[in-house]
């Protein structure tokens, strides 16, 4: 039993119970690019594309990047203007198009190309924060890390597993609660939760697989 009240058996009954009724939902985008090709470039470029932007654009962006340039060597060849072409309309595609290309050349200079698997180097990254890495080392490497992006602090938090302020303290408390062979899954489960079911506003309570383990913690109104 955690400090908030959780005992383990619970919180694997909801991610077990999350991965059997969310099949029907889909995976998110960077899941989906990494499963077509586990290419750690193509899991960072498109997680890059993916802040603060919806997974449908996102896709779309990502599909039209990757069929003109899918590796550092061929990306540095891209003016800015064309990159900015083809991944528009993703939120802050002019930062993103300037970042893509410095990332590549930093991977070529500095990684022979390859895209590194230590944390402390992804972050060194332009643009790249926790978010960003842990899902570079989860669905790039297969490697460890838990990635917490809003829908992932917004949900632990409302699940009450955690009490946190921040992505930064949500990810550091579930590593205190979460089984190790969750870690990679947990954010793929939560993401598809909060874009079909538990979202900011007014969540659908009443459809939720998981509601009856849920404190709902904030929530004010729901459906």
């Amino acid at each position: 039993m955690d400090r908030n009240g959780n005992s383990n058996k619970e919180i694997e009954k909801i991610v077990e119970t999350l991965k059997k009724e969310l099949k029907k939902f889909g995976d998110p985008v960077v899941t989906k690019v990494a499963k077509e090709k586990r290419s750690p470039y193509r899991v960072l470029i498109s997680t890059l594309l993916s802040l603060r932007t919806k997974d449908e654009t996102t896709l779309k962006a990502s599909e039209r990047l990757f069929k003109e340039a899918d590796t550092p060597e061929k990306m540095i060849k891209l003016s800015e203007e064309e990159i900015e072409k083809l991944i528009y309309p993703v939120g802050f595609y002019h930062r993103k198009a300037k970042q893509i290309i410095q990332i590549s050349k930093i991977l070529l200079d500095k990684y022979n190309g390859k895209v590194p698997d230590k944390l402390e180097e992804l972050l060194s990254l332009p643009g790249v924060g926790r978010k960003t890495a842990n899902l570079v080392l989860n669905e790039g490497f297969g490697k460890l890390g838990i990635c917490v992006d809003t829908h992932v602090h917004r949900i632990s938090n409302r699940l009450g597993l955690v009490k946190t302020k921040n992505p930064t303290e949500t990810e550091f408390a579930l590593m205190k609660i979460l089984p190790k062979k969750y870690w990679i899954i947990f954010n793929t489960l939560l993401v598809t939760l909060g874009q079909n079911i538990c979202t900011p506003v007014s969540p659908k309570c009443s459809v939720c697989p998981i509601n009856k383990y849920c404190k709902k913690v904030g929530v004010e109104k729901h459906r």
